[in-house]
């Protein structure tokens, strides 16, 4: 094939890996609303979009290099087409849990590519002596590999207990990734790069190539067998040995880059991505080699996979494309001008907001943060998409009607403008700092925004400055006492060493470090002491549990300054102190506004809020696949839980309780947890029976994780956060339901489910009240969230007809009794085994501790309205009631 062949639009070279590319995005947009997100975008990405790019132009640079003229334009469609159809068909395969399927499309990925390798090797071979024949040599080895990682991935897919799953995720990663991406990229730079940067390839550039090559290839085997077998040492080595290999061809790059700077944007997106590629290697080799487990090697890996897929696949894949298109399309040298104009628009602000925003993302920002700073990125990296097709139609519309005076048209573009670039990027950074300042509008306590009073009460300042350091781990802060001569200024430097949790100190003076995440460290100005002060967590459940701190005044009487206290919630003061408190360093505030007590609105005759609905309570239809795949989102929203009554939830996915999961026994459940919300969060499925640490651990603000579980027992079964403390988080919403249907369960004509809770209400908008919480007296008990909402929407059914009623206590503390009044059941069923069959006998009640579920059947004899309730009658009178409407 000569390399006049091609020249111009080809669709099964140019399309596929846009739309490879759209797909990423587009799921991106939609990912809470998509199964396995993070595996989808990853592998459209890495595997769609990068792996089609590769057969295209390490083809393309073969034939350039070895000068071949050989035509097989029909065998690389051939090729291509097995290569895109093996990748949908594996991303069906996945995402449907059809094994065969992902089997089939991972041979056909593998075959493709293997086929690509051999046809590149006959072509070496044929040819004659080249300069820089190594490159196809990096190719040829790169092909090799991927069929390994394919089968890896497909073994993945078939699912494997830990830690052979976690070590083969990193096998699979680092075959894919350094030995089919990483050696065609380093084998293609060495001469692309230089020809990027207009200017000739380094002396010994070639040499140095071909020594890297073997380092590198025994490297990715090291690394990968390291793994496989789980000697986490053995994989470190591996790990260093690619970086290694990579400085061995690093005097070559930077020769290039002394002698001739970058000035578009597929330089510099190239050399950005190169960057994260190594920056990204030595944390995951340092990561693998400090782990002192593979489940700490599962976190540093899936912490750095998105900066290197989007960092260094897709900035790298991006800079390439932009500058290798134009020529592709060809026409001369203003058709080339032209296209490139194009897509170096807006490059500078493109390449800040990429790279600026990955750097947030990998700081330890607020969830909020990270969450705006990500969508940034992928505004900035999905703006090539629209400019490659723009170049396309710039260049055809150059070749079709040329300028008359093509003299000035034909020269290189000259670099923009210092002013332009430094306006650009200026533009890039700004965006960046206002993403920072949304996320601290939307949380203030991120950066302890609050008002304090003196805590000095009168003393005479010393001039001295007293500074502790206190980490914030484990529910406790060390130390947990602090003494401070009296009239010191004390500043407290606190450090959240937790593994996921979030923390703050909040201080009885005001002062506030504001909500930090794992690795944050903020300084707390308490300003001059003259009386003790007591300080504490203010994360829900947190001070419960003991997380407080005592400030101990040495050297003069201990104080308590009037109006102040100790009590929890972050800003219970009092009014400032007087002028010598600040002339000591205080500072004089305004009492802020009380707030209203959720309570003083209760009232449980009030009709239901304009436009209210009730949570429809039909069990939701058994779907036909086995295998279930849900990605649930911490949400804290704020939602009615009685009539004009308010609290801020904490959801999974934005109801309390949460989305409710059906299935059979046997059937597999794929749950991805991302945690929104604005403090560290898990789940535990009672309905799976697997070691908890790895995938009921807390995830900070912005993490999240993949639980997966087979169903292999019936029941109603309870899932929660299992964060401490667990009541807190299971009373301010976080909790719901998975049926697992019995074998052979007959059916009926209708099927309701509900979800007893309680609630402890707090103030009014805000979060539940732990001290209510801890002597179990709660305000309502609710059916599926909000009280008596099914006086208000009765549950509807026929005389006659068989009714199935699901139900699940959830506490976290109440049992409860459910009995329909007027009716009698004629089957219960509690905790997997029945309780009574059809027949003469019958109940009058399904009595269930907390965390307990059953279901109960009945039918219903004439027209009317038949009440339900918890006979634990108080908890009727507090919301757990409702009616049936039963109809002729």
């Amino acid at each position: 094939m000569s390399r006049s062949h091609n020249r111009g639009f080809w669709p099964l070279r140019d399309l596929p890996v846009l739309v490879w590319l759209a797909a990423t995005v587009a799921v991106a947009l939609v990912h809470p609303f998509v199964p396995a997100p993070r595996w989808l975008m990853i592998h459209l990405l890495m595997l769609g979009a990068v792996s089609h790019a590769i057969l295209v132009w390490s083809r393309y640079f073969t034939d350039a290099l070895l000068h071949s003229a050989d035509d097989d334009r029909r065998g690389q469609n051939r090729r291509l087409l097995l290569l895109n159809s093996g990748v949908a068909v594996v991303v069906t395969g996945v995402l449907s849990d059809a094994w065969p399927a992902t089997l089939l499309g991972a041979t056909a990925v593998g075959s493709a590519v293997l086929w690509h390798g051999w046809t590149i090797l006959r072509q070496l071979r044929a040819a004659l002596s080249a300069r820089f024949s190594f490159s196809v040599r990096y190719y040829v080895a790169a092909a090799c590999f991927l069929p390994v990682g394919a089968g890896l991935g497909t073994v993945l897919a078939r699912g494997l207990a830990d830690p052979w799953q976690t070590r083969l995720v990193v096998a699979h990663a680092s075959v894919n990734l350094l030995g089919w991406v990483g050696l065609t990229v380093v084998g293609t730079l060495v001469t692309l790069w230089p020809t990027m940067l207009r200017t000739r390839i380094a002396d010994g550039a070639e040499a140095a190539a071909a020594r890297a090559l073997p380092i590198l290839v025994c490297s990715v085997i090291v690394a990968a067998g390291g793994a496989s077998t789980g000697l986490r040492p053995l994989a470190a080595l591996g790990i260093a040995g690619y970086v290694a290999g990579l400085l061995l061809t690093a005097p070559a790059f930077v020769d290039a880059l002394r002698r001739k700077p970058p000035t578009g944007f597929p330089a510099w997106s190239v050399l950005a991505g190169l960057v994260w590629l190594v920056g990204g290697l030595v944390t995951l080799g340092a990561g693998i080699g400090t782990a002192s487990s593979w489940q700490r090697v599962h976190e540093v890996f899936g912490w750095l996979t998105p900066f290197l897929a989007a960092g260094f696949g897709a900035q790298v894949l991006l800079g390439a494309l932009s500058y290798l298109v134009p020529v592709a399309l060809g026409g001369g040298p203003i058709p080339v001008r032209a296209a490139n104009v194009v897509l170096d628009r807006g490059a500078p602000l493109r390449l800040v907001l990429t790279n600026a925003g990955l750097l947030l993302c990998a700081l330890p920002v607020p969830g909020t943060v990270r969450v705006l700073a990500s969508t940034l990125v992928l505004l900035a990296l999905a703006a090539t998409l629209p400019l490659l097709l723009l170049a396309v139609r710039a260049s055809r519309h150059a070749k079709t009607d040329p300028p008359a005076s093509g003299r000035d048209r034909t020269q290189v573009p000259q670099a923009r403008p210092a002013g332009q670039v430094a306006g650009l990027a200026a533009t890039g950074l700004a965006a960046v700092a206002m993403v920072v300042a949304a996320g601290v509008a939307v949380d203030p306590a991120a950066i302890g925004a609050g008002t304090t009073v003196s805590a000095a009460a009168g003393v005479t300042t010393t001039g001295e400055t007293t500074t502790v350091a206190v980490e914030a781990r484990d529910m406790r802060f060390t130390p947990a006492t602090i003494a401070v001569p009296a009239g010191n200024r004390l500043v407290v430097v606190l450090t959240n060493t937790d593994d996921e949790d979030v923390h703050d100190l909040v201080l009885d003076t005001g002062a506030d470090s504001g909500r930090l995440a794992p690795g944050q460290t903020a300084r707390v100005q308490v300003g001059v002491v003259g009386r003790d002060l007591a300080g504490w967590c203010s994360v829900v459940g947190h001070k419960q549990m003991g997380m407080v701190l005592t400030i101990d005044v040495t050297g003069a009487a201990p104080s308590t300054a009037p109006g102040t206290s100790a009590g929890h919630g972050a800003h219970q003061h009092g009014p400032g102190g007087n002028a010598a408190d600040q002339a000591a360093g205080g500072t004089e505030v305004t009492q802020p506004a009380e707030s209203t007590p959720a309570t003083d609105s209760l009232d449980l005759m009030a009709e239901p809020s304009p436009g209210w609905a009730a949570r429809d309570a039909a069990l939701p239809p058994l779907s036909e696949s086995r295998l279930h795949r849900r990605t649930l989102v911490v949400r804290d929203v704020e939602r009615e839980v009685a009539p004009g009554v308010t609290q801020r939830l904490w959801t999974y996915d934005g109801t309390a309780p949460g989305p409710v999961l059906h299935g059979r026994v046997g059937d597999r459940f794929e749950i991805t947890l991302v945690n929104r919300g604005s403090v560290g969060h898990s789940i535990d499925f009672h309905a799976g029976a697997l070691a908890p640490q790895r995938p009921m651990r807390t995830i900070a603000p912005g993490a999240s994780l993949t639980y997966s579980f087979r169903a292999t027992r019936a029941g109603v079964w309870m899932y929660h956060c299992s964060t401490m403390p667990m009541s807190a988080h299971i009373a301010n919403g976080l909790f719901g339901a998975v049926v697992i249907e019995p074998p052979h369960l007959p059916r009926v004509d209708r099927s309701y489910l509900l979800v007893q809770s309680e609630l402890y209400l707090g103030e009014q908008g805000g979060e539940v009240d732990v001290d209510k919480l801890a002597v179990e007296d709660p305000d309502l008990v609710v059916f599926n969230g909000f009280a008596n909402q099914y006086d208000d929407a009765p549950l509807t059914a026929r005389v006659g007809e068989r009714v199935r009623v699901w139900v699940l206590d959830a506490g976290p503390n109440r049992p409860t009794s459910f009995h329909v009044v007027g009716g009698q059941f004629d089957t219960t069923y509690s905790e997997g085994a029945y309780l009574l069959r059809r027949g003469p006998g019958g109940a009058q009640s399904l009595g269930l501790q907390a965390a307990q579920g059953g279901f109960v059947e009945l039918t219903f004899p004439e027209p009317g309205d038949y009440p339900f309730v918890s006979h634990l009658m108080i908890d009727a009178e507090r919301g757990a009631h409702g009616r049936f409407r039963v109809t002729p």
